[in-house]
């Protein structure tokens, strides 16, 4: 289907949308599609004209509607900000693109969560509603008073109880609006601006910004065999003087990689060796399919081990509630940066996380999810095998994510850029995540992230072939 017929269904829609009054919906792209003869991607692209325009917006499942109508102001100068500002420490693409919103027809393999229908969505509900009432966990007075800077007791237990080791404390454990505050908070408390901070290469975008944001310099070490060297960690904290390594232990996002028994062994005796910490991100612990690895901070026994592990993924994205356990003067020092960016996380939110992940339709949930995720990775796989053969992707034990490596070259001798590729893909409806985002240097090749969790499976053979048709001919 040509421009013109995108064009003319733009037009359309804008007289749809001069007559409509705010808020109206406007027909799906289904409706669209059979109406004008044209195929999904041309009313994507029509519909992509119109919210560049400011004349429609898309809500994610819902669907597209027109804007509410602003009246014209004066133009302002806004140029004295440039000076005033000064040079931005996080990079204009700070924020990852897991975070882009999508119009809802596009198929979303960006993300960084799972689709709303693998969350406990009526426990979440059910949990509102006896905390409201006073008859959740806590009790009213609880949920309606100021809690404890770490946060409600009951909840840090658990966090602790969930580690299953003997040597943490329910008082080593505080609670933080979700996994991103926690590391942000570690990050400002254990260094200062100017020192260095050692991460694996690829890692967590996220890390990546915060630590960028919070003026430290970053100094990657890459994985062999999955995991950093002894030896080459060794060598950056005896020429670099590093004290803290961030690390993804298990289901490292975006790559996957699980270390091994020696490899923990490893970097606990070089971290322990330079007196050093370890922030151990366990973002995936709720999604281990094949293995259940244990978390790095159950063989901690002297403080190194800083653990942070977040529920909003597993659980709901509106209960952004995490713990980062810590020992010693370092966790006082970790409440007390949190404390300052958030002084405590809403009872609200704390009793509802508590309430859910306290009775036995959590393990259930845990459980139908964990088969889900295996079946939609598997399925992905197979789709990328038959479709796409030319891209090499390994089969992850557990996460959300597939991490692609995507060829050099074309046929034709063209380098493929994966940024390219990535908007490409967007511009036919499928939003997947370039690789260079998740390097905190320079790239080692071009690199894409796939996530199985979001998108639908009955979808899958329609993304690959749009990705290979991006990756291998450059076309749109």
């Amino acid at each position: 289907m040509s421009d013109d017929s995108s064009d003319r269904i733009a037009r359309h829609l804008r007289s749809v949308a001069a007559e409509a009054e705010p808020g109206s919906r406007l027909p799906s792209t289904r409706a669209l599609a059979a109406r004008f003869g044209a195929g999904p991607v041309t009313v994507q692209r029509a519909l992509a004209q119109l919210v560049a325009a400011g004349v429609v917006e898309t809500r994610a499942g819902a669907g597209t509607f027109v804007r509410r109508r602003v009246a014209p102001s004066a133009r302002l100068d806004m140029s004295w900000q440039t000076a005033a500002l000064g040079p931005e420490r996080t990079g204009s693409s700070a924020v990852g693109s897991t975070m882009r919103q999508i119009p809802h027809d596009t198929i979303a393999m960006h993300s960084g969560y799972p689709d709303l229908d693998l969350m406990p969505m009526r426990e979440v509900r059910s949990a509102f509603g006896r905390i409201t009432r006073g008859a959740g966990a806590g009790g009213r007075d609880q949920v309606f008073a100021r809690p404890p800077t770490a946060g409600l007791p009951d909840l840090r237990r658990w966090f602790v109880d969930e580690l299953d080791v003997d040597g943490w404390r329910d008082s080593d454990a505080v609670i933080a609006s979700g996994g991103q505050a926690a590391l942000a908070a570690t990050f400002r408390a254990l260094a200062a601006p100017g020192d260095p901070i050692v991460m694996e290469s690829p890692t967590y975008w996220g890390a990546i910004a915060a630590a960028r944001q919070a003026g430290l310099v970053i100094v990657p070490v890459p994985r062999t065999g999955g995991a950093p060297a002894a030896a080459d960690l060794d060598e950056v904290f005896a020429t670099t003087g590093a004290k803290v390594l961030y690390a993804q232990p298990n289901f490292a996002n975006p790559t996957g990689d699980v270390w091994n028994a020696a490899q923990r062994d490893d970097v606990l005796a070089v971290v322990g060796g330079h007196r050093a910490f370890v922030i151990e991100d366990d973002w995936a612990h709720d999604f281990a399919l094949d293995i259940a690895p244990r978390p790095l901070a159950c063989s901690d026994t002297d403080g190194h081990v800083i653990y942070i592990r977040s529920l909003t993924k597993s659980l709901s994205l509106t209960v952004r509630v995490a713990a980062l356990l810590a020992r010693g003067p370092a966790r006082a020092r970790i409440e007390n940066a949190l404390t300052v960016s958030d002084l405590y996380v809403a009872p609200v939110l704390q009793a509802v996380a508590l309430d859910v992940v306290s009775r036995p339709a959590w393990r259930t949930h845990l459980q139908r999810l964990q088969r889900t995720l295996a079946a939609r990775r598997d399925s992905l796989l197979g789709a990328l095998a038959a479709g796409a053969p030319e891209l090499d992707v390994a089969r992850p034990p557990g996460g959300l994510n597939l991490w692609v490596s995507l060829p050099t070259h074309r046929a034709d001798g063209s380098p493929i850029d994966a940024d390219l590729v990535a908007a490409r893909t967007l511009a036919r409806g499928l939003s997947i995540s370039p690789g260079r985002e998740w390097f905190p240097t320079e790239p080692t090749g071009p690199f894409i992230r796939l996530n199985y969790a979001a998108a639908s499976p009955d979808r899958y053979d329609e993304a690959v072939s749009i990705l290979r048709a991006a990756v291998l001919d450059g076309t749109m």
